[in-house]
């Protein structure tokens, strides 16, 4: 049920858009702390830890959102969350919304 939830809020999100438009220049400044594990600009060089650019900025306000409140669990991304506003991460989430985003290329398996 709190799958089915969350899910709908998610797509609700993608839908709508996000409710605060997120200032990009703010974001990038705020984003140092972020650079640590998800790389400079959200380009992470560490496989574990997801890239940020170029993804949606409505997923990436849900996701942070999430990890504040709880509803999504990771000590150290909780930890990073509980400290950000509605404007924090509205400026986070346009930032690395409009960050080129990475290609990889994952390998076949043979």
């Amino acid at each position: 049920m709190k799958y089915l939830m969350n899910a709908t809020v998610a797509l609700t999100l993608l839908i709508a858009g996000p409710v605060m438009a997120g200032d990009p220049a703010a974001g990038e400044e705020k984003s140092q702390v972020c650079a640590a594990c998800h790389g400079v600009g959200g380009k992470s060089t560490i496989p574990m830890n997801p890239n940020l650019a170029g993804q949606y900025a409505s997923y990436l306000e849900y996701a942070l959102h999430s990890y504040r409140d709880g509803s999504r669990k990771n000590a150290i991304m909780g930890a990073q969350a509980a400290s950000l506003s509605d404007e924090d991460i509205a400026d986070l989430a346009a930032y690395f919304a409009e960050q080129p985003a990475m290609m990889a290329v994952v390998p076949r398996s043979p």
